[in-house]
């Protein structure tokens, strides 16, 4: 039925909830499970913002990049436990939807599973959520939990 599905991971409940849901098809379907960590990359503008001021500073984005890896690793090893076997996670920067999209036809995706809803913030609220854009822009099918 499904040969690859990519399930978009941010740790929120929603996306916890769709790990759960595609691990069991791909239990069922013997795919090919893809999950997709996505993290948003920081300006040196909005760094040299910030108004705590460490000892050491850190940079944004390699932050948040090592946050997405563990998160990636975290929705993998919650996939095998689950049951699923031909799991691989990613971790890519970049606006969340579009991110989600592009990775599910660079890697020909069958089904698109995402949470109906993330850890979005006012610019969600305002502008619309990820699996509204996701549903919007994709080409393949789109499962929201």
């Amino acid at each position: 039925m499904f040969k690859r599905m990519i399930v978009a991971f941010d740790g929120s409940e929603g996306s916890k909830k769709a790990l759960k849901l595609a691990a069991g098809l791909q239990v069922t379907c013997s795919g090919e499970l893809l999950l997709l960590t996505i993290y948003r990359h920081h300006s040196l503008l909005e760094a040299s913002m910030s108004m705590v001021r460490p000892e050491e500073p850190v940079i944004l984005d390699d932050a948040m990049r090592d946050h997405a890896r563990q998160l990636a690793e975290e929705a993998k090893q919650t996939a095998v436990s689950e049951g699923a076997q031909n799991v691989r996670a990613f971790v890519k920067g970049g606006q969340p939807a579009r991110t989600i999209v592009k990775f599910a036809e660079d890697h020909e995706a069958d089904l698109i599973v995402v949470g109906s809803r993330g850890l979005g913030d006012v610019e969600g609220f305002l502008l619309g959520s990820v699996s509204h854009k996701v549903t919007s822009l994709a080409d393949c099918p789109v499962l929201v939990v």
